[in-house]
């Protein structure tokens, strides 16, 4: 699986985000991608706080925390008892920045391998929402990630 080269630049005629604070929020998220397709959950909580609360993609009620986002970890499928992911596409961002805090829109777009016999799978289309705050230290950490599923993939249809 491949993440590609993000699409689109952080629009800095939001409010208070300057090119380089939308540029620096876009690449944690990013970021946070690249660890996913390459499998190091360590890099992908540096780019989390550790009380950050999530709407997961796959639903379920909020997650809070490190512990409560290891368990659902630990509660999904194995590699390979579902379709395979072929790739990870972020792209569209919207970036605003007030102080120290941050909020970036976003769309994923997850592509699947063909089922067998060829048959092509559809891609799962996710709207995201991330709130960041900036720590004493200039760091972005997300605080708060919601993944809202557009269109369900790993499905049979036309690509």
């Amino acid at each position: 699986m491949h993440l590609s080269t993000p699409s689109g630049t952080p629009s800095a005629a939001r409010p208070g985000a300057t090119p380089a604070e939308a540029g620096a929020i876009w690449s944690l998220v990013t970021g946070m991608y690249d660890a996913y397709v390459a499998g190091d959950r360590a890099r992908i909580d540096a780019c989390l706080d550790p009380a950050a609360t999530i709407w997961d993609s796959a639903g379920g009620p909020l997650v809070q925390g490190q512990d409560e986002l290891d368990r659902l970890r630990a509660e999904r499928p194995a590699a390979g008892d579902g379709p395979e992911e072929t790739g990870l596409y972020a792209y569209d961002p919207v970036v605003d920045v007030f102080g120290d805090t941050a909020l970036l829109r976003h769309w994923l777009r997850v592509t699947f391998a063909p089922a067998p016999g060829g048959v092509p799978l559809l891609p799962e289309l996710s709207r995201n929402t991330a709130v960041l705050r900036r720590s004493a230290g200039g760091r972005w950490l997300i605080v708060h990630l919601h993944e809202d599923v557009q269109q369900a993939g790993g499905e049979p249809g036309t690509v």
